[in-house]
């Protein structure tokens, strides 16, 4: 299959859901304190997948350290936010919503899904797959897609053929713009909502028509989806904001067993999705962004780790200047929060980074504010 029409620059995030393990993620194996620390949980030296002299990656990720000494993985260390929130439904919000201080509806994504498209020409400007739409990617009046599994998308795909198509004439003539004409702005919603969902259902259940691929992705959930995004991405219908979930990462006991597995299978997943796109020629358009809503503490407690702050981040793709960024938060218990890894970098300056440098999008209403860039860390599309 040739490559899509256009080469505008797609941003696909992917959510670690639940905190993943920073220290047992991006491990600082040359420094003691680690060992000290991570007694029963910590991986040995000999294991570490090395990187450098001092820092690797679980031995669980070996497609991500061959692309990252390809130069296509950048790690960002020590992001977070002022005052951690260690519950798991707050931090995700402000992950998603990009306001650690207030409470508000408005998703970051939401917003750069109405920058992109102001007068809502694209229904599929941003599609996620998953279990429901992300809440960083709700924005009212804003469309956005949700798609669980591609294959068989569509409205009322439950019925038998007939009976499906005389149900969609009732859906179209029910959500119908002229049928309510003088109603309420609230059945204008209604209706507008109505009128998306089906528009984006019959785009979305085509790609996988044209779709075709020597890459053979796995069968768990995050492969699948992100061979989704692969297809609507190289299928030409313009989205250009994606969304994936890989959830499990709340490793309070059994974290070696647990964590392993969940890595390993992202490891392959992203490994795969990437593979998919340079067998067409479409890896230069595309850039993700791996994180998870909050790092673990230092120390251990025995067979996994609790809730902490200071965790980390990922960016990967062909136009990623690949390496570390960002100070690795100190192990020193001096420097720890409360034994937490103190955040370096605030999260926003990631998301400014990618919104200026990749997507060409002025980050400061998008963040709520201007905040430090992570210099040449993405080559812009020229």
């Amino acid at each position: 299959m040739a490559a899509t029409a256009t080469r505008e620059p797609v941003f696909v995030v992917l959510q670690l859901s639940g905190g993943n393990d920073f220290l047992n993620t991006v491990i600082p194996y040359g420094d003691p304190l680690y060992y000290d620390f991570r007694k029963t949980v910590g991986v040995s030296e000999d294991r570490v997948l090395h990187i450098d002299g001092h820092y690797g990656l679980h031995p669980a990720l070996p497609e991500i350290k061959q692309m990252y000494e390809a130069g296509n993985v950048a790690i960002i260390s020590g992001i977070g936010y002022p005052k951690p929130d260690r519950s798991h439904f707050r931090s995700m919000d402000i992950w998603h919503t990009a306001e650690p201080e207030a409470v508000i509806a408005e998703g970051w994504l939401g917003r750069v899904i109405r920058e992109l498209d102001p007068q809502k020409q694209n229904v599929c400007t941003g599609v996620s797959f998953g279990q429901g739409l992300p809440r960083a990617m709700y924005l009212g009046g804003t469309p956005a897609i949700s798609v669980s599994q591609l294959e068989g998308y569509g409205l009322l795909t439950s019925l038998p053929g007939a009976r499906q198509r005389r149900a969609m004439k009732v859906f179209t003539c029910i959500y119908a713009p002229e049928e309510i004409a003088e109603a309420s702005m609230s059945l204008q919603h209604i209706s507008n909502t109505g009128v998306d969902a089906k528009t984006g259902a019959d785009m979305l259940q085509k790609t996988p028509e044209t779709y075709r691929s020597t890459i053979e992705y796995a069968d768990d959930a995050l492969s699948q989806s992100l061979k989704g995004i692969a297809q609507v991405h190289l299928s030409g219908i313009g989205t250009r904001v994606f969304y994936a979930q890989h959830g499990g990462f709340d490793t309070h006991g059994a974290q070696i067993a647990t964590q392993t597995s969940l890595l390993r299978t992202m490891s392959k997943a992203v490994n795969d999705f990437f593979a998919d796109l340079r067998e067409h020629d479409a890896d230069e358009e595309v850039v993700m962004m791996i994180f998870t809503e909050f790092g673990r503490r230092v120390r251990d407690n025995g067979n996994g780790t609790d809730h902490g702050s200071g965790g980390g981040a990922m960016l990967v793709g062909k136009r990623v200047n690949g390496g570390m960024y960002g100070e690795y938060p100190s192990l020193a218990p001096e420097r720890q929060l409360s034994g937490d890894l103190q955040f370096n970098n605030d999260f926003r300056s990631l998301y400014s980074t990618v919104l200026d440098d990749w997507m060409g999008i002025a980050p400061e209403p998008i963040v709520n504010g201007t905040f430090e860039q992570f210099d040449g860390v993405l080559q812009p599309i020229k």
